[in-house]
């Protein structure tokens, strides 16, 4: 079994030690993902932009793992307003995932109400 990779692309985003994501074999599983804009700690005053965000940071890592978009195999999200917020989730969805035959899975759950992000992710995906 080979060992575990940490993947950071195109540079980590955490003020901690944690990779964006890590992976072992052909398994990926990311590290929170915000929506800040990238090379900064900003968040855009938008929900729209810091979902653009999210999805631009899901793509970068997992290529920087040496996957493409269609290896993610389920994504959660975490936003302010499950509800209200689902468009703008949806029509990034539809741009990344356009295949309504092939989507991963997905899952999302509210933010805690004192966050300051509008929208936060993290994904698993399965290398081909």
């Amino acid at each position: 079994m080979p060992g575990r990779q940490s993947i950071n692309a195109p540079r980590a985003r955490h003020e901690n030690p944690i990779p964006n994501a890590s992976r072992i074999g052909n398994i990926v599983m990311s590290s929170v993902i915000g929506g800040a804009n990238p090379g900064t700690r900003e968040l855009p005053p938008t929900l729209e932009a810091q979902v653009a965000n999210v999805f631009a940071h899901i793509r970068s890592d997992v290529e920087a793992a040496g996957g493409r978009v269609d290896d993610i195999i389920k994504v959660t999200f975490w936003v302010k307003d499950p509800v209200q917020q689902r468009a703008a989730l949806n029509a990034e969805w539809e741009r990344m995932f356009p295949d309504a035959a092939a989507r991963p899975a997905r899952h999302t759950l509210p933010l805690p109400a004192d966050s300051r992000a509008l929208v936060q992710a993290d994904f698993t995906a399965v290398l081909s």
